[in-house]
């Protein structure tokens, strides 16, 4: 039987280790950076955040990690690609914790908030992007929307839609998630 407090650790050190992850998992991807940005690796362990822990410390994992990753090492440039990129992934994190966690624990479930998550996250880096391109004088366009949130993240979309249930049902296999 889990205490409280061992519930709270228990997401504090899932979070720990899905943000270290978000933070690292680029340089796997990253020495050929086209393709590096088009698997979009930092979203992979956000999104599993989202089905670890709650919409707080997976909004919190979203939020933080182009952040730190661009005061860190430079990637995502700082500036509009990282404030848009903290919005997108913390709404991934936001969305799709709070839509597993409404629905029953059966396969469907993990996809429905995976990809509602997806399509609500790039939304909000449309609005975002928007707003600070528009603030600095440049205008974002419906072509650079499509471009960067579906066109050319396709590569890492599939990879998201494929290896984040997998890994969702082997954790709960495990006894990692709780069923």
């Amino acid at each position: 039987m889990a205490t409280k407090n061992s519930e709270k650790t228990r997401e504090m050190v899932m979070a720990a280790l899905c943000l270290a992850l978000a933070l690292l998992l680029p340089f796997l991807t990253g020495q050929i950076k086209e393709i590096g940005n088009m698997l979009c690796p930092m979203h992979i362990p956000v999104l599993l955040c989202a089905f670890l822990c709650s919409w707080k410390w997976a909004g919190g994992v979203g939020a933080a990690a182009p952040l730190l990753r661009s005061s860190i090492w430079g990637m995502p440039p700082m500036g509009p690609i990282t404030f848009s990129m903290t919005f997108e992934l913390a709404a991934y994190g936001l969305i799709a914790s709070a839509i597993y966690r409404r629905l029953p624990k059966k396969t469907w479930s993990i996809y429905v908030s995976l990809i509602t998550a997806m399509v609500g996250g790039r939304i909000v880096w449309g609005i975002v992007s928007m707003i600070l391109y528009g603030a600095m004088g440049t205008s974002f366009t419906w072509q650079m929307f499509a471009a960067g949130a579906f066109i050319n993240a396709v590569p890492g979309i599939i990879l998201q839609i494929v290896i984040i249930p997998v890994i969702v049902l082997a954790l709960e296999k495990a006894g990692v998630l709780r069923k």
